[in-house]
């Protein structure tokens, strides 16, 4: 990262490049900037939320080059030269992902606001294993947390999604 720019108030600016859902950017970034919010103001993907902002409620889980992170502790300058994956890269022009569709046949959500870290997180598992047991889909949803479902129907479409049952 040999791009620094200081600002005439002695603030530390880099210059990052990243690709997000597949698209490169270049942008120039305060060196406390953290992933949720350069992905929610600099590139205008609402779809990560912020939620707790202390990397405890999985609000915020993206993909970095393929693994989950809570992108609320990870700083932009951290995901210079990675590959980012959002909620809003998860669908194709074709439709909805078969995890997306298993997620509202199973009404694996109320609110929504856990939502997108939960995809994400299930993405994760079902790409390192294809047919998780209920424990190892359990485990690789334990940082994200939802106050609305009580976790049964998210549980049951990860399996669905997995081609397996409850």
């Amino acid at each position: 990262m040999s791009n620094v720019l200081t600002d005439k108030n002695g603030i530390k600016h880099y210059l990052i490049t990243i690709k997000v859902n597949g698209d490169e950017y270049t942008k120039l970034v305060k060196g406390n900037t953290v992933l949720v919010n350069f992905l929610r103001d600099a590139l205008d993907l609402t779809g990560t939320k912020r939620g707790c902002e202390l990397g405890d409620c999985g609000s915020c889980t993206v993909l970095m080059d393929g693994k989950p992170v809570n992108s609320c502790l990870v700083l932009a300058v951290e995901a210079d030269g990675r590959e980012i994956t959002t909620i809003e890269g998860v669908a194709s022009i074709d439709g909805l992902d078969h995890l997306q569709d298993q997620f509202i046949n199973n009404a694996a959500l109320q609110c929504g606001y856990c939502t997108p870290g939960m995809i994400l997180s299930a993405k994760a598992l079902l790409a390192s294993n294809p047919k998780p047991t209920e424990d190892e889909v359990r485990t690789a949803i334990a940082g994200n947390l939802c106050r609305c479902t009580g976790y049964v129907h998210i549980v049951k479409a990860i399996m669905a999604a997995s081609g397996q049952e409850v």
